[in-house]
């Protein structure tokens, strides 16, 4: 299956789910939602295994949503944009619902929604070239879908700061404000060693763990994310986000930014 975008292989027990869409940075398309779903529910029939790695290929984990993909169909803009975030909402919400952990590892840039699915992570080791920044706000857009997993795990400070500016920020900022476990100089090794531990939990002990750290996300998920999915979706329609987005594709300031 060489086109895939999103390659799973299991071994020693763990499944390993690898984002490798590196013509577009990983960015999240439709396909790449529809392959990472198909991983998770490969991942939870599966027995044999314990844990899920979430890592990429490339020098970006992953770009945020296909811009392309949401500023180019031909369909009505209203109904993709609806379609998108209710498949991106379903996507956080079966990582939260995996009975088993998750573990991302990271060693590449990280953006926009892309965020939201190290915040759906049980555990996150980030690597030295790891780069996070929330830019919706330069498009004309929110993160509003995303806030669901990524408010719950930063500090409202630093979610106040990071949501507004835009700003870019580097793994130890990232594990300082908890939306990472830990910024590490070789995140392959913190990876095993966490592996190592795992393996010697049950497997209903770590889904019944798991399950407590996630139900409030999960109430979160149900008493707003009717609420957030309109907000993104009208956004995603909006004339100042077209602006955004085609300005970001064309590699010019939009209008609103100060000339380069």
């Amino acid at each position: 299956m060489t086109d895939r975008v999103v390659r799973y292989e299991v071994a020693g027990g763990f499944a390993t789910v690898t984002l490798d869409s590196p013509h577009n940075r990983n960015a999240i398309s439709t396909r790449l939602v529809s392959e990472l779903r198909q991983s998770l529910a490969d991942a939870a029939a599966d027995p044999d295994v314990r844990a899920v790695v979430l890592t990429h290929t490339g020098g970006t984990f992953c770009a945020g949503a296909d811009l392309s993909e949401a500023s180019g169909a031909a369909e009505d803009p209203a109904t993709l944009a609806a379609q998108r975030t209710t498949a991106m909402t379903d996507l956080l919400r079966a990582f939260l619902e995996l009975p088993k952990p998750i573990v991302g590892k990271i060693d590449g840039h990280v953006r926009a929604g892309g965020m939201g699915l190290v915040g759906a992570c049980d555990l996150v080791a980030a690597g030295p070239a790891s780069t996070f920044a929330l830019t919706e706000s330069r498009l004309g857009l929110a993160a509003s879908i995303i806030s669901l997993t990524v408010l719950p795990r930063m500090s409202p400070r630093a979610a106040g700061r990071y949501f507004l500016t835009g700003e870019k920020f580097g793994p130890a900022e990232a594990e300082a404000i908890g939306l990472v476990t830990t910024a590490s100089d070789d995140a392959d090794a913190t990876v095993s060693k966490w592996l190592g531990e795992l393996a010697s939990a049950s497997p209903q002990g770590l889904a019944e763990s798991k399950r407590l750290t996630t139900v409030r996300m999960l109430a979160d998920f149900d008493r707003y994310g009717s609420d957030v999915a309109a907000q993104s979706a009208r956004l995603f329609g909006s004339a100042e986000a077209i602006e955004g987005m085609t300005a970001f594709l064309q590699r010019r300031p939009p209008s609103w930014a100060p000339p380069r």
